[in-house]
């Protein structure tokens, strides 16, 4: 009997990379009876999360962990995407080796990697695989990857200083400071590194982006107009299997069962977001004058980035003893605190959730929208500024607080918020135009729907 066909995936390290692929690995499994190795770069040993997330891949899917790549001369305090840049790269070596045992035991045709791995693309050509790229971002996003090596050829300034807005193709104007955070210093190496990238997309026999025609029509029209290197739309792919839930996560379940329905307010910041002492308290006593009931997930601050989380260098302390004295008292009932990690997917696809305060990181957005909960959109860094002009502006899903003077959101606009939310007019709309984002979402996941055909599309030329 011949050998199903198998393709090695190469992803970023940071689960927000893993999860999409993993979710795109199993459809083309229960879709196209395919196998798949997952081939994971590092700096150092896994983290808990990986590791049970990796220890529960179904039948089909398999996984190698390389070596850590040695970054002892980076700084410390080095960027998230010049980091990442660098395990790739290092990783280059080991991925070789471990692709040429893959290709030789394997029918293997094709490597995909995402989108800070297009180094790896030279080793699916030196081997004769289809080499592709997964995009787990957004359309546009990658819209705007694309047309950054003409943007930085026409733009002397940095783009924040322009006095108009980017006309990303296909998208709704940009101001340049809701550019993602790479591209906010064009002196640095994670803007150098970004460059490198998206010049090198072109080596792709094709690119797949984890978005879909009803929800980014425009960018998406755009994308496949340029012709080179094709482009298919293949999501929403989320995690839909609830079967890491442990006992604090059932705890949190329970408390929704006996919320009334669509009155609770998620609040959460990703696996990476961290906000600063200060505005912790803000957030906390905003959410205490509203009213509204909440459920919290709270990660220890970190003064100095947004994003200390993602590499796992935030405190330990427990969050706990950041809120204002007196919090989880005041707000018993009504309000639930939970630290580091709730079920997100579940707490999203509950009856008595009703609105997600949101960093606006593109997986946490793609839960929401399948779901059809409405969103306040409060981006900390990458690409999350633009994903939330996308959700207030152009699809009008989304209310996004205005940030004071002294860079923090302030406990009074955020009640504002949150009321107007879960009971307020405002709240109505977005509730409604989400709800047909919904069930354009179920569709395109429907055996004749678009992505699945786009999936098929690229399954048809790795099978020739």
């Amino acid at each position: 009997m011949d050998k199903p066909s198998h393709i090695a995936i190469f992803p970023t390290p940071g689960m927000g990379h893993l999860i999409p692929l993993v979710q795109f690995a199993k459809r083309l499994i229960t879709l196209h009876n395919f196998t798949a190795t997952f081939i994971i770069p590092t700096d150092g040993p896994l983290s808990k999360a990986q590791q049970k997330f990796l220890d529960t891949l179904p039948n089909g899917l398999d996984y190698v962990v390389l070596p850590p790549a040695n970054l002892d001369d980076l700084p410390n305090d080095v960027v998230v995407e010049t980091r990442m840049s660098n395990i790739m790269s290092r990783s280059l070596p080991s991925l070789r080796d471990t692709f040429q045992s893959l290709h030789a035991a394997k029918k293997l045709v094709s490597l995909v990697v995402d989108l800070f791995s297009t180094d790896a693309l030279d080793v699916a050509i030196e081997f004769k695989v289809s080499p592709y790229l997964f995009f787990p971002s957004t359309a546009m996003a990658l819209s705007l990857f694309l047309y950054l090596p003409k943007l930085d050829k026409m733009t002397s300034c940095e783009y924040r200083d322009l006095p108009e807005p980017v006309q990303i193709p296909g998208c709704i104007p940009v101001h340049g400071r809701d550019l993602p955070g790479p591209v906010q210093d064009r002196k640095t190496e994670a803007y150098k590194w970004v460059l490198h990238h998206v010049k090198r997309y072109s080596l792709a026999d094709g690119i797949m982006v984890n978005s879909f025609m009803d929800l980014e029509g425009g960018a998406i029209k755009a994308l496949q107009e340029l012709g080179r290197p094709p482009v298919y739309p293949v999501g929403p792919l989320i995690q839909r299997d609830h079967s890491t839930t442990g006992a604090d996560g059932l705890d949190c379940l329970r408390w929704l069962d006996d919320q009334p329905s669509g009155s609770v307010l998620f609040v959460s910041f990703g696996s990476g977001g961290t906000l600063t002492t200060n505005q912790i308290t803000e957030l906390a006593l905003g959410l205490e004058m509203s009213g509204q009931r909440f459920l919290w997930v709270l990660r220890s601050p970190n003064d100095e980035s947004a994003n200390a989380a993602f590499f796992d260098s935030y405190s330990k302390k427990d969050p706990l003893d950041f809120l204002p004295q007196g919090f989880i008292d005041r707000t018993k009932g009504h309000g639930l605190v939970v630290p580091d990690w709730a079920p997100q997917a579940q707490i999203l696809s509950h009856g008595s959730t009703g609105g997600f305060l949101t960093h606006c990181g593109w997986n946490s957005i793609l839960e929401t929208v399948t779901n059809g909960v409405p969103v306040i959109a409060w981006p900390l860094y990458a690409e999350q500024k633009m994903n939330a002009v996308m959700l207030n502006e152009d699809l009008k899903v989304a209310l996004r607080p205005q940030v004071g003077e002294n860079g923090m959101v302030g406990c009074v606009e955020i009640a504002k918020l949150v009321k107007g939310l879960i009971e307020g007019e405002e709240g109505k709309g977005l509730r409604a135009r989400m709800r047909d984002l919904k069930d354009a979402a179920v569709k395109v996941l429907g055996e004749d729907g678009s992505s699945t055909k786009a999936m098929a599309q690229v399954v048809s030329k790795w099978c020739i």
